[in-house]
């Protein structure tokens, strides 16, 4: 069975972008940017929400000739790497991705039952409806030392409790702390 991991930058008071979606306060450094490219290079997959998605084409269209040499291993990671995401109103998607405009926890329980290796999940709105019907195994968390004040929360609001258990933590630069967290059922 695949295994899904749920990775983001969040403020110390557990939002994952600003009111409006901001993100500007996560840009990695060199350091951080590796344990991402690392990260990302050992997963089979990625399940993305439309937002995230979006964002993401940065990586398909950057020109690699005026990017620094993490940012091109990052890209070319990201090109290769098999991609679906989920939407309702795309109509079409670039590089290696397939588009799903149906229900994503029919999809995803359907597609976890399929095959093995460990997918990437982003994307607040997906994220949030896989946490509510238990299709999470991992939360890794990149703890930014910024409090935002509100936003977009990292987890959502649940009527019951999830219980999770620490597998790996580690301070990285510019006082992030990464915390990998493994679902207990």
């Amino acid at each position: 069975m695949r295994t899904l991991t749920y990775a983001m930058g969040v403020s110390l008071d557990g939002y994952i972008g600003g009111p409006e979606g901001e993100i500007d306060w996560s840009d990695p450094d060199p350091e951080l940017h590796q344990f991402h490219n690392d990260r990302t290079r050992s997963l089979e997959g990625h399940l993305l929400s439309r937002r995230l998605y979006e964002t993401m084409t940065y990586w398909e269209e950057l020109d690699l000739s005026e990017a620094n040499e993490i940012e091109r291993d990052f890209a070319e990671i990201w090109r290769a790497l098999p991609k679906v995401v989920f939407s309702s109103t795309l109509t079409d998607v670039v590089g290696n991705t397939r588009l799903v405009s149906g229900d994503a926890v029919a999809e995803v329980e359907a597609f976890k039952a399929e095959g093995d290796g460990e997918w990437g999940v982003g994307g607040a709105r997906l994220a949030h409806a896989l946490l509510e019907h238990d299709l999470i195994n991992e939360c890794w968390l990149f703890v930014y030392p910024i409090v935002l004040g509100d936003g977009i929360p990292f987890f959502p609001k649940l009527d019951r409790r999830l219980e999770f258990e620490l597998v790996e933590s580690r301070t990285l630069p510019g006082g992030v702390v990464y915390l990998r967290q493994r679902r207990v059922r």
